[in-house]
């Protein structure tokens, strides 16, 4: 039998260790002062302070839990600096203090021991309000490189490293200013130990050595004694891994292979040892023991990005094997002084925060003891979406944002427009906090998001799989100055074109040049049998719908009206009237008399010019012709530009059979003051087109499309130079494809 613990000798490894000194030697250091009762250093006391009463205890969102005692427990907060904010928290009324250091130590009771600087260690005792009851200098006791590994109750375990290489483990105590350090083990490990415990039992040590060019991973218990004998672990391990121990049982990870395990012995009983298998590559912490109950989980659930069952803090049965859900997840844990394990975790149901396990007799109960106000189950907490988007500004997009309990999410994000039903959706995993998405204002299909009301919902699904998807929606309305040359109403112009089969095509193009041009969004058929007209024209908005329209003339000279629907498509044709024959050039799409209406002009083959006031009627579109004047014979094609050049209304641009071009400015009366020569060369373009505002600059441009190719021609504002010539990748390749542009 093990003669300390007791056990069968079928996993005992029995080393007899070579000691320096006599086994048991107490060794006092002498205090500096000698006094009735201790006084603390200043370095140990300054920067402790107490706060006002709190009538109920919350735990601050980033505070992970270090000791519990009696009275109240230790907490650490990140300070910003690499370190941490220590403070004790009363279980009775709530009150904290906060205690100076930059590291705590588990102690299972009421004293709290941090670490200072320098390898200097404070120990204050929280049932007096955290004064001190200890001081230890670790570098002038026990040498440089000295470092706690471990603190029960007021004691403290400290590995001193020795010139082989190894560490010698002491137990350091302080009574009335009298400093006691009892050597424990003679260099017995090269990479330290762990010493874990709590006040009125055996604490129990973990760790590592060098046998006959072996690696000995083994654990041992102290009964005031130096160590004679240890158990042999089957497994791998490390200093930094965790362990438990309790009147009945004691707990530690092994890594047999490439997997982890959680053992238990217990030491009433050698047999049976419980393993718990958790699966190749898993890792995990033992929290604690409960009664007959092992706790176990991993600490990284809260922040993880896939799931796995060992983000819950699980306890396991050691008499009837069975597994009970403790937490949906956990980062730290202390044991109590009546061994009850203080958990920081969170459940869905009651949320993030500080819990108690406790022995129930069955099963361990669980209880929140403080609460951080936070959600386990992801959240939104909070939403910043416009009202209104007017996507004339910020280059056609908008800022949305959505600020999340946790990061550790998908995001998904869809904006649907409410008649058409189209859609822009967006995923993102791992979003900041607040999530901030830039919307450039366009739908999944390419093409620019059309104008009216929207709804967007936004779906943030846990990576970590603890808890349910998080859902927020909301509404909001898209706004853009009106385009004459926009028939799917998203404010960016569409150009109509007509092939040699008779087909009419739609090319929408963005509402914001794309690296300085003209950019084609998404092409769409509107349909076939378009041969049977002679002339086709973009009309403006004649018909009082918020999209553009088109007028038809067909063989026989009768005009027809195609009323924009506003996703592109046309209404069925109404008959505007016949004799429309007698014209051999219409121009429409502009407001010519400043009513707010767009107009038409027409050129007989007499070359007089004619005006057709818009009514915004669809059943009778114009008022009776007007007489511009005569001469406009000699121009072979004519185009209604919009106000490019800052008069009084719309104005109109004529290029004549030697390819110049020629401004008229319009004076608001459907009438034009005289001709400017813009320049030559505009007999290359087969279709000259009003486009409206392509760059929201506020002035209407103007498309050349022919054999030469295609370019656009931005309004500059002036009437002696209104253009300036841009590419553009919209019918590039197709100039001698399309019968007819608008």
């Amino acid at each position: 039998m093990h003669p300390i613990l007791g056990f069968d000798a079928r996993r005992l490894a029995i080393a007899t260790l070579t000691l320096a000194g006599v086994a048991g030697t107490l060794v006092t250091v002498p205090a500096t002062a000698a006094v009735a009762a201790p006084v603390a250093p200043a370095w140990a006391t300054a920067g402790a302070s107490a706060t006002a009463d709190a009538s109920d205890i919350v735990l601050p969102s980033d505070a992970e839990v270090v000791s519990g005692g009696t009275t109240g427990f230790l907490t650490a907060r990140p300070d910003g600096a690499g370190g941490s904010t220590l403070t004790w928290t009363k279980y009775a009324d709530g009150s904290t203090t906060t205690v100076q250091g930059t590291r705590g130590y588990t102690t299972s009771s009421d004293s709290v021991v941090t670490h200072i600087d320098d390898g200097r260690i404070a120990v204050r005792d929280m049932t007096v309000n955290g004064s001190f009851f200890a001081s230890y200098n670790l570098p002038a006791l026990l040498g440089n490189g000295s470092k706690v590994v471990g603190a029960v109750g007021d004691a403290l375990y400290v590995a001193a490293p020795t010139r082989t290489g190894y560490y010698d483990l002491y137990q350091l105590t302080q009574q009335n200013g009298a400093t006691s350090k009892r050597k424990i083990s003679y260099g017995y490990t090269n990479t330290g130990y762990k010493v874990i415990g709590r006040p009125g039992s055996d604490p129990l040590i973990l760790g590592t050595h060098d046998q006959n060019g072996e690696t000995v991973h083994w654990y041992t218990t102290w009964k005031g004694c130096e160590i004679y004998y240890y158990i042999q672990l089957t497994g791998s391990r490390n200093a930094n891994e965790t362990g438990a121990i309790s009147p009945h049982h004691i707990a530690w990870t092994e890594h047999p292979g490439n997997g982890t395990e959680i053992v238990v012995d217990d030491v009433r009983n050698y047999d049976p040892e419980t393993r718990i298998p958790l699966g190749s590559g898993q890792t995990a912490v033992v929290a604690g023991l409960v009664g007959d109950w092992v706790a176990y989980g991993q600490t990284d659930g809260a922040t993880a990005t896939a799931p796995n069952a060992l983000h819950a803090l699980t306890a396991r049965s050691l008499t009837g094997g069975g597994t009970v859900r403790l937490l949906d997840h956990m980062s730290s844990s202390a044991v109590a002084p009546d061994g009850s394990l203080l958990v920081r975790g969170g459940t869905v149901a009651q949320g993030e925060g500080l819990y108690r396990i406790s022995d129930g007799g069955g099963a361990p109960v669980v209880t929140l003891v403080a609460p951080t106000g936070r959600p386990t189950s992801v959240a939104f907490t909070g939403s910043s979406v416009p009202e209104v988007m007017d996507l004339d500004k910020n280059g056609g997009s908008a800022l949305l944002e959505w600020t999340l309990s946790r990061s550790n999410v998908r995001l998904d994000v869809t904006l649907q427009h409410r008649v058409t039903g189209k859609k822009f959706s967006f995923r993102e995993s791992l979003p900041q906090s607040p999530a901030r998405f830039t919307w450039n204002g366009t739908v999944d299909s390419g093409e620019s998001a059309p104008n009216g009301d929207y709804v967007w919902n936004a779906v943030a699904t846990p990576l970590n799989g603890i808890g349910e998807p998080a859902y927020v929606s909301g509404s909001f309305k898209v706004t853009r100055t009106a385009n004459p040359h926009d028939y799917t109403d998203n404010g960016s112009t569409d150009v109509l074109a007509r092939d040699a089969s008779g087909t009419l095509w739609r090319d929408d193009t963005f509402d914001w040049p794309v690296a300085g041009a003209l950019t084609p969004a998404k092409r769409a058929k509107i349909g076939t049998g378009w041969n049977t007209y002679s002339l086709i024209e973009a009309a403006g908005n004649i018909g009082g719908a918020p999209a553009g329209d088109l007028v038809a003339r067909d063989t026989a000279g009768v005009l027809w009206h195609y009323l924009g629907k506003g996703d592109g498509t046309f209404t069925a044709r109404t008959k505007i009237g016949a004799g429309w024959g007698v014209y051999n050039k219409i121009a429409a799409g502009s407001d010519l008399n400043g009513d707010g209406r767009s107009d038409l002009l027409a050129t007989d083959t007499a070359g007089v010019l004619w005006f057709y006031k818009g009514t915004g009627s669809t059943s009778a579109p114009f008022g009776a012709r007007v007489k511009v004047g005569g001469g406009w014979g000699i121009y072979n094609q004519i185009t209604a530009t919009g106000n490019i050049a800052g008069g009084a209304a719309g104005d109109l641009v004529a290029r004549d059979t030697a390819g110049v071009l020629w401004l008229y400015q319009g004076k608001g009366d459907g009438t034009f003051a005289g001709r400017v020569r813009v320049g030559g060369g505009w007999g290359a373009f087969t279709q000259l087109v009003g486009l409206g505002d392509t760059n929201n600059d506020g002035r209407p441009d103007l498309l050349g499309y022919g054999a030469g190719g295609t370019y656009v021609y931005l309004g500059t504002g002036s009437a002696t130079a209104p253009f300036t010539r841009t590419n553009t990748s919209l019918y590039q390749g197709e100039g001698t494809k399309f019968t007819s542009v608008s």
